[in-house]
């Protein structure tokens, strides 16, 4: 899956932008390729598979011995471990609730590791996707959270998960960004000129 393009880049810096002359919120824009790489979970499936085979050669007509059933199990977690790393195979078996959990986390993660907490009015506000999860997440801090309601948020939330299922990423970070700012102007309206954090997008591998 392809991150956005330099250009798209650019086109939601510039929404963010010009959000910010409208309200004191601060903006910060993460699009993450994956929230984890999730490398243990084809080991795990993979000796999964591996612990049943013994029960399944048994149910065969084949005379086996012990060192027989062995090579055939390292056999089979060897190739089930290589099978289960292609990346659609492993996001089809992953738990949903692991990757919204993986995925929650380092949208928090990324919230305190650029200061979203420190702004002067508490008006920081994180909008994080992560592409392969198809997971969005705002999260505003306590000078923006007391003003709009989590029904606000989530409905710009789902529009926006739309657009990345549709492959509209680049689409879904404008009109969420835009959606925001209707919010954030209405409820903290700009009183001042600042740019305490960065307005370019910020793109993890």
């Amino acid at each position: 899956m392809a991150l956005l393009t330099q250009p798209e880049q650019q086109l939601v810096a510039a929404t963010i932008s010009a959000v910010e002359r409208e309200t004191d919120a601060e903006l910060v824009a993460v699009l993450a390729a994956r929230a984890d790489h999730y490398a243990y979970i084809p080991t795990l499936w993979a000796a999964a598979i591996a612990l049943l085979t013994p029960g399944v050669l048994a149910l065969t007509p084949l005379w086996l011995g012990l060192w027989d059933v062995l090579l055939a199990q390292w056999l089979v977690f060897a190739a089930a471990a290589l099978l289960l790393r292609w990346p659609p195979l492993l996001f089809w078996l992953m738990p949903q609730r692991l990757k919204r959990w993986r995925a929650g986390q380092l949208a928090r993660h990324q919230f305190l590791e650029h200061n979203l907490h420190h702004t002067k009015h508490s008006t920081g506000v994180l909008i994080f996707v992560s592409e392969a999860e198809h997971y969005v997440e705002i999260i505003a801090d306590s000078g923006i959270d007391r003003h709009v309601d989590e029904e606000q948020w989530q409905r710009i939330i789902d529009n926006f998960v739309a657009r990345i299922g549709s492959g509209e990423t680049a689409t879904g970070f404008v009109e969420c960004v835009t959606a925001c700012g209707e919010l954030l102007k209405k409820h903290v309206p700009a009183t001042s000129q600042k740019n305490e954090l960065p307005n370019r997008m910020i793109v993890l591998p």
